[in-house]
């Protein structure tokens, strides 16, 4: 039997895997409760079928990731209700001084802080227990934990140094990173090569075959994830995000689709896997890093994985004509779509690309590589804010009765909605959403990492595109930004709009650059109409639990009545 599509991998239909996912302010995902409840039954007795395990520590299996079967992994922790962490710790405050802010996460926060004793500084990821919105969370977080002291021998891992954890926060202080992203660095350098690359992808790669020699699997390889240990020129990278990594057994199967859009394997998105999905993921970042754009293309999520499904990687326009062939015979087989074909980590680092330094040239690439890795690492953050003011402008006939919805569900009063009055909102209308499903409705609208959805996050969260997109309301979503009326949106008005949306560490001449199309250094209305109107995705969560589309609308049946209905 030939490949042909991947038809062996897929276990139900592939039309209802990639049907077209609608375009709503706030994209939110969740699974079918009952598909996923056979997917884990399913995966379970797959379990039992595999091949001899390695010999990994019983210990590090007795805590492992049990996310295909919540009820086990309940039933065998030892931790209190409300706890990451096994035992009790000392006060961070006792033994670190916080410093300044670092970057804002999804789920929280690092500083700069420094060791009273030592002086020495390190880096503290400070998780709010109020993200934490189930057990499945605190699990997370403890196996993240658990990973990272279990690569922590490793020299392009960040080292963990401790752990801490009181009522409010768990805090994990690690080795400091102060070197910068991978693609900034890149970008910043200037001249790049393919011997350059070279080094980028055998350190990532061997991340990955000490992960996999270890019984981890990653999941969200991407170049974010890659921070250099310090400014100078021989820095060494280092992978620092584990928050999707898992343990796991040889020959077993995962169904779980996590990860990211751009990165994410096939086999991900047939909910059929293993450690493979590491390689794919590589070699995406491999094939970024020579020409500046990624493998497999579209303006919507679901184009992206038509693409990574059925597309061809393009190996004819610039600058791959000037790219080695040694390097993009690497590429094609790490991004092989059979998974049993696709090239091993260590077989990656013995290829002649990589070890053979008179294989990879050291002439520059063309600059437009440079550029483009430059764009590709810059997010679009002022749709979201656009989102936000359009919802909150729209008339009380336009809002349709989500006024009432929204007191309805905020039951204290307090002018947000917390993920237990959510969740009590669903119960009351019907719905039979799991709880990890209702999770991530939660932390799609979370426009501002708050914890919570306040008025305006969930008239985004909950409003039809087509209110979003007539003209009127993009005049005035324009005009908030243009604060002097002068036809234009510069980079003075947008610092000025993301301190009023309390957004930190935005790159203002990359948003700026990605929608500028006139390049005269600022955003026009035809500029600002045209983000707006395309379909980026742009509201979606950092990662992706499922790719199919559920709304808040959705799980409220919230009707828009000026569509027609299919």
């Amino acid at each position: 039997m030939g490949w042909n599509g991947m038809e062996w991998l897929i276990p139900w239909n592939q039309t209802k895997l990639l049907r077209t996912i609608r375009r709503s302010p706030i994209q939110l995902q969740a699974y079918n409760k009952k598909q996923k409840k056979e997917e884990e039954n399913n995966s379970k007795q797959e379990g039992r079928k595999k091949v001899k395990e390695k010999e990994i520590p019983s210990e590090i299996f007795s805590a492992m990731n049990k996310k295909t079967n919540s009820s086990s992994s309940s039933s065998t922790t030892t931790k209190p209700a409300g706890t990451v962490l096994p035992y009790q710790t000392p006060r961070l405050r006792d033994h670190y001084l916080l410093g300044k802010k670092l970057g804002q996460g999804q789920f929280g926060t690092t500083y700069q802080c420094t060791h009273k004793a030592t002086g020495t500084l390190y880096a503290c990821k400070s998780i709010p227990k109020r993200k934490l919105l189930c057990r499945e969370d605190y699990d997370d977080v403890w196996r993240e934990i658990q990973i990272m002291h279990h690569l922590s021998e490793h020299p392009s891992v960040v080292q963990i140094k401790g752990t801490y954890e009181d009522s409010v926060f768990v805090h994990l202080v690690m080795e400091l990173c102060a070197g910068g992203e991978l693609f900034d660095r890149i970008v910043a350098k200037g001249h790049y090569s393919e011997r350059e690359a070279v080094k980028l992808i055998k350190t990532i790669v061997g991340v990955v075959e000490a992960c996999h020699s270890l019984g981890v699997m990653h999941r969200d390889l991407k170049p974010e994830n890659f921070l250099f240990d310090s400014p100078a020129d021989d820095a060494i990278l280092k992978a620092t995000d584990f928050g999707l990594s898992i343990f796991y057994k040889p020959g077993q199967y995962f169904s779980d689709v996590v990860g990211s859009p751009y990165y994410v394997a096939p086999e991900v998105l047939c909910k059929y896997y293993g450690p493979e999905v590491d390689i794919w993921s590589a070699g995406v970042i491999l094939y970024i890093l020579l020409s500046g754009v990624p493998p497999f293309w579209a303006e919507t999520e679901s184009g992206i994985f038509r693409q990574i499904l059925h597309g061809k990687i393009d190996f004819a326009s610039e600058p791959w004509p000037s790219i080695s062939d040694s390097a993009k015979d690497l590429i094609r087989k790490m991004l092989e779509r059979d998974p049993r074909q696709r090239i091993s980590a260590h077989e990656v680092l013995c290829h002649p690309w990589i070890v053979d330094d008179r294989v990879a040239p050291d002439k520059p690439l063309d600059s437009a590589v440079l550029s483009r890795l430059k764009q590709f690492s810059a997010m679009n953050k002022l749709k979201k804010m656009a989102l936000r003011v359009i919802a909150e402008r729209l008339s009380e006939e336009e809002i349709g009765g989500l006024k009432e919805l929204f007191k309805m569900i905020d039951t204290d009063n307090s002018g947000t909605i917390t993920f237990q009055e959510l969740k009590d909102g669903l119960k009351k209308v019907g719905s039979e959403l799991m709880e990890s499903e209702i999770k991530s409705l939660m932390e799609a609208a979370d426009i501002d990492n708050s914890g919570t959805i306040d008025y305006g996050e969930f008239l985004a969260a909950t409003l039809h595109i087509n209110k979003m997109e007539r003209e009127e309301n993009l005049v005035a979503a324009f005009s908030f930004f243009d604060k002097d009326g002068s036809g234009y949106i510069t980079i003075d008005e947008l610092q000025n709009a993301c301190k009023e949306f309390g957004l930190g560490d935005v790159h203002l001449d990359e948003m700026i650059k990605e929608i500028d199309q006139d390049n005269d250094g600022r955003i026009d209305y035809g500029e600002f109409t045209a983000m707006m109107r395309k379909g980026d995705g742009i509201g979606r969560s950092r990662t992706m639990r499922s790719n199919l589309n559920f709304t808040i609308a959705d799980a409220f049946g919230v009707k828009d009545p000026t569509s027609d209905s299919n």
